[in-house]
């Protein structure tokens, strides 16, 4: 599988490969001729190799055919549907993407902010499972032929998708992703995961991101399996969903897990009679919200390690029989892990230093960066910026981003730690620490917390002095109704920290 298109190959004809709750469901035969009908209609829209094509959609079938469609002739650059015309207008000129991506009738800021000379496409799937797919000008739609055009971009070394960093640090890094960087970790995913034809995901994550596209959507159509993919998802859904689907497994982030257990107090709730394993990455998971999770579904929980940069997983803990550690990211999946020092040589097990990956689904480089790639690449290894620990078995433990560390009078306290202690009190529902300014110190441990019960901010302090030493007790808890987190999941520190504590 050296390019994304192939991914499709596994799949047996008649299997159901996407299934949309209370919608179509295209069997493999049917989905890779959409995806080569849809591949065709694109170059007849002006459609060239060496274009970007932005992609409007929420979570449906439309945003995998269309990627698989468009990777296969030129780059695809998915984006978020629930941005405003300033931030389409940055992800479309940053991009440069001429060719617009979106629902008939939808994605106004998106088209709003497209650049003049643009093409807007308006594609759909029917109920029937029908496509539609039409340009809106100004490049004249040609006729449809199986040209060169279609093979130019399916090297290996093409960019397949453009996304961008988080951003949650510094401004969004732009990220091009090759066919072979994809199809090295969706090879990953599926050999770690041992997903096969039987096995159905349902997608809970957006399809914007690299955890939903690779994760959920590519690993489970490359394994011959189906695709559940619900339009417009929400956690509320979850249960109602799950009964119809019988999902065999699925992955979120630790917020989607939490708000779709809530929504449900009993063991092994109807749904989840098939469920082999949960899955949790883009986000830290603790400990006892990992216990909950095993307790309810009465299944393994398999933390996981990803970002951008590595097409989405670089680590995760086993399948029974292998070892899986709470607080632990597991050990690498097809990645090398290290763990490095300030000038890049590999520090021993148990010492806490900067992760570094290699591998064959790591990017060469940042697009357009010169600064971003001589901070991040050194001696062939890519700086992920994550503080962590490697045990003498390999598994990786996470203390947070490097940037993130608070400062203490020369202590380096890392906010993790302190996340943990404060989320295995009973009362608290999440935990986010981060540092403020202080005159004598530099910089002072505070916390916010979402509560599930009332406790008052001393006895948290109490409880934290049972655990942590006593320079890294929060000197202040600010009990907040919801911490902030990016579209993907990830929590926002400096957001939190300048929020609560403006200077």
């Amino acid at each position: 599988m050296s390019t994304v298109d192939a991914l499709l190959d596994r799949g047996r004809d008649r299997d159901a490969a996407i299934a949309v709750p209370d919608g179509p469901t295209l069997i493999y035969a049917q989905l890779r001729e959409m995806v080569h009908d849809a591949s065709l209609r694109l170059v007849s829209c002006g459609v060239r190799p060496s274009d970007r094509v932005a992609m409007v959609f929420p979570n449906g079938p439309e945003a995998i055919v269309l990627f698989l469609a468009t990777a296969r002739v030129a780059t695809a650059c998915p984006l978020n549907s629930a941005y405003k015309e300033a931030e389409f207008r940055f992800f479309l000129e940053d991009t440069g993407a001429r060719f617009l991506l979106v629902p008939p009738g939808d994605g106004a800021d998106a088209r709003r902010a497209l650049p003049e000379g643009s093409t807007v496409i308006e594609a759909d799937i029917d109920d029937a499972g029908r496509l539609g797919l039409e340009s809106k000008g100004p490049h004249p739609t040609l006729p449809r032929k199986r040209g060169r055009e279609i093979e130019l971009a399916r090297s290996p070394d093409a960019t397949a998708l453009v996304l961008h960093t988080s951003g949650t640090t510094s401004r969004p890094k732009r990220v091009p992703l090759r066919h072979r960087n994809l199809t090295a970790s969706v090879a990953n995913i599926v050999e770690h995961y041992r997903l096969g034809p039987e096995d159905v995901s349902l997608c809970v994550m957006p399809l914007f991101h690299v955890h939903g596209l690779l994760a959920s959507a590519l690993a489970t159509l490359a394994s011959g399996g189906t695709l559940a993919v619900p339009r417009r998802f929400a956690p509320m859904m979850f249960w109602p969903i799950a009964r119809q689907v019988r999902p065999t497994w699925f992955t979120a982030s630790p917020t989607p897990h939490q708000l779709i257990l809530m929504r449900s107090a009993e063991k092994r709730p109807a749904g989840t009679e098939r469920l082999r394993f949960v899955r949790s990455c883009s986000s830290a998971l603790s400990p006892e919200l990992m216990s909950r999770m095993e307790e309810r579904f009465g299944v393994p929980v398999l933390e996981a390690y990803g970002m951008t940069e590595a097409s989405h997983q670089m680590s995760s803990n086993p399948l029974p029989p292998g070892r899986r550690i709470p607080g632990s990211v597991g050990r690498g999946t097809g990645v090398e892990i290290a763990v490095l020092d300030e000038a890049g040589s590999m520090l021993p097990s148990e010492e806490a230093g900067e992760v570094g990956i290699r591998g064959p689904n790591v990017i060469d480089a940042y697009e357009n960066n010169p600064e971003a790639n001589a901070a991040s690449f050194s001696n062939g290894w890519f700086r992920t910026g994550d503080l962590g620990t490697l045990d003498a078995d390999g598994y990786l433990r996470l203390l947070g981003r490097i940037k993130e560390l608070i400062n203490r009078g020369g202590e380096k306290i890392a906010p993790r730690e302190i996340d943990e202690a404060l989320e295995s009190h009973p009362a608290v529902k999440e935990a986010v620490c981060f540092g403020v300014p202080h005159s004598t110190w530099g910089e002072e441990v505070a916390a916010a917390v979402v509560l599930s019960q009332p406790v008052s901010e001393k006895e948290l302090m109490a409880y934290c002095r049972g655990r942590l030493a006593e320079f890294k007790i929060p000197k202040k808890v600010h009990i907040v109704e919801s911490i902030p987190r990016t579209p993907t999941g990830k929590v926002q520190r400096r957001f939190v920290a300048e929020q609560l504590n403006p200077r």
